[in-house]
Formats: structure tokens, C-alpha cells, sequence
């Protein structure tokens, strides 16, 4: 291995760059999800968020409970799942959270509007879901479940 100045080899450099590749991806898709819920919770609030985004589709298939259900139950996803993926804890499990939310909405704009324009909104989150379920958890050393694999290894 290439030896750099100060004792860092050309892999430590390279395993730091994908650590704050993943807090970046991690910090940019948290705070988008997160302010989301926050808003959607505590400002338009879940009822007025079922009303306004998902009763719309009542004159589809779907039963109109399960919009009012998922209509109320998505701002909160999008919450708490940004809140673990900003502070990396339980990450994994709430990057699967945000990519089923992320279906839900496709499938719910793909049913009224065929031609809905992805690339705006469901593309950009998307890739930033993907490449952090991609990339090893190991990599990103700069979370709270970094610390927990931390503890638990000093500790047992």
C-alpha cells in the first residue's frame, strides 16, 4: 500500500472519503425527510395531509380508508425515518421506511397522473436512498449506529 505523510495509507484516505460520502448522503436525505414530517405533522397536519394529497385518488380503486390511513400515517414516517437517517441510528431499517414511502408516492401519482415528472422530487431521494443502502454500513463511521457497533464490540 501506498504510505502518505503522517502514517494514512491510500485506503484509510479512501474508507474516510466514503464516510463523509455517506454523512453527507445521510445528513442531505435526513434533513429532506425529516423537515418534511415536521411540516406535514405540525403544520398542514396528517388529516389535513390525507385530505389535501391522497383523498384525490377516491375516485380510484382504492378503498377510501386506506387512503385516510396511509394519508395519516406517511407524515410521520417521513418524521421519524428522517430523524434516524439524520442521525444514523437504525439506519438501515428507516432507509427501507422512506424507500416504501417512496413507492407509495409513485404508485399514488402514476395512478392520477401517468406522466408525472419523477425527476423533480421521487428520482433525486430515491438515489440518495439506494446508494445508502448500497454502500456497506461499515462506511459510515460518522452515526450513532457506528457508535453502537463501536460499544458493542469494546464491550464484549
Amino acid at each position: 500500500m501506498n504510505e502518505r505523510p503522517g502514517g494514512n495509507t491510500a485506503l484509510e484516505s479512501n474508507l474516510l472519503q466514503r464516510a463523509y460520502a455517506a454523512l453527507f448522503a445521510r445528513a442531505v436525505l435526513g434533513l429532506i425527510f425529516f423537515m418534511a414530517g415536521v411540516y406535514k405533522v405540525f403544520r398542514l397536519g396528517p388529516l389535513e395531509h390525507a385530505r389535501k394529497y391522497f383523498l384525490p385518488a377516491a375516485d380510484t380503486f382504492l378503498p377510501v380508508w386506506s387512503l385516510w390511513a396511509t394519508g395519516t400515517v406517511v407524515p410521520f414516517v417521513e418524521l421519524v425515518a428522517g430523524a434516524m437517517v439524520l442521525l444514523g441510528l437504525f439506519t438501515r431499517t428507516a432507509l427501507i421506511s422512506l424507500g416504501c414511502v417512496l413507492a407509495l408516492v409513485t404508485f399514488g401519482h402514476l395512478l392520477k397522473q401517468p406522466l408525472y415528472p419523477f425527476h423533480e422530487h421521487v428520482i433525486p431521494r430515491l438515489a440518495l436512498v439506494l446508494f445508502l443502502l448500497w454502500i456497506p454500513a461499515e462506511s459510515d463511521r460518522f452515526s450513532l449506529d457506528a457508535l453502537r457497533r463501536r460499544l458493542r464490540r469494546d464491550g464484549s
